[in-house]
């Protein structure tokens, strides 16, 4: 597994993170089947395997149902043998997503987080656009927060997952350390966020780096992960793709597809 340093840290993390919506939704998300949420043992099971398989990044969000408290309980004494990225801003409420990107809202989502997470640091906070990313960055007050954050010590890293190419660049252009971006074979849209963040040294997630499994369902290559993973890693600025699944063999198939692509 190839690491990669987190902007602004000395923070090395692996180049496929694991996400964990999964962990705690399974209402209103866009998968290609449906799925029952995991026991904690499956859980457990799974983040053991993962780091076996090298993985020492984890995605969670407040908007992910139950998966902040669920990894805060089941991580336990081993929480800094791992990475973790959380965001601000989105919570899932009765079975509807709702937004406050205010700074105050901020801050008290990050405080919660780290509760939840049993932990004294979130490695990198994100804003969860809902899409007016623009707004979001230029006038609701978030960004203030999350530079507060980041001068308690309370989160190493700030950024934004976004909706819109204008957004990702705004936030390079603000000096943020981290955006989260859609980038695969079939959305190359967000492309010029990719060059911005090279050329400035940003943190570079992928979200949707296997279209949420589409792309394995809707496409005839032999191995299209493999052929995924080696298109978005063909980019340097990639940091990470956060891939997430509850299957420990596709864990494992696609630990083994990210070191086919990212071979020298």
């Amino acid at each position: 597994m190839k690491y990669h340093t987190l902007h602004s840290t000395d923070i090395s993390v692996s180049c496929l993170g694991l996400g964990t919506v999964k962990f705690g939704r399974n209402q209103q998300v866009k998968y290609p089947t449906s799925f029952d949420l995991p026991t904690d043992e499956e859980i457990v099971s799974l983040l053991d395997l993962a780091q076996k398989e090298g993985i020492n990044l984890l995605d969670t969000a407040p908007a992910y149902g139950t998966s902040e408290e669920r990894l805060g309980k089941l991580l336990g004494n081993r929480r800094d043998d791992w990475t973790i990225v959380s965001k601000a801003g989105e919570e899932f409420i009765d079975g509807e997503s709702r937004f406050d990107f205010s700074k105050e809202a901020i801050i008290r989502s990050a405080e919660r987080t780290l509760t939840r997470l049993k932990t004294d640091r979130i490695e990198s906070l994100l804003l969860h656009s809902d899409g007016n990313d623009l707004q979001i960055l230029n006038e609701s007050g978030a960004v203030d927060a999350l530079v507060e954050l980041k001068k308690s010590g309370k989160v190493l890293t700030i950024g934004i997952s976004t909706k819109t190419v204008e957004g990702g660049l705004r936030a390079i252009d603000l000096g943020l350390d981290a955006v989260m971006v859609t980038y695969n074979p079939k959305h190359v849209e967000e492309r010029p966020v990719l060059d911005a963040a090279l050329s400035s040294g940003t943190s570079v997630f992928l979200k949707k780096a296997l279209g949420s499994g589409w792309i394995a369902a809707d496409t005839e290559e032999e191995d299209p992960v493999e052929a995924a993973l080696r298109f978005v890693f063909a980019h340097s600025a990639t940091t990470a793709a956060i891939v997430g699944t509850l299957n420990p063999n596709h864990l494992r198939e696609n630990c083994a597809a990210v070191r086919s692509a990212t071979q020298d």
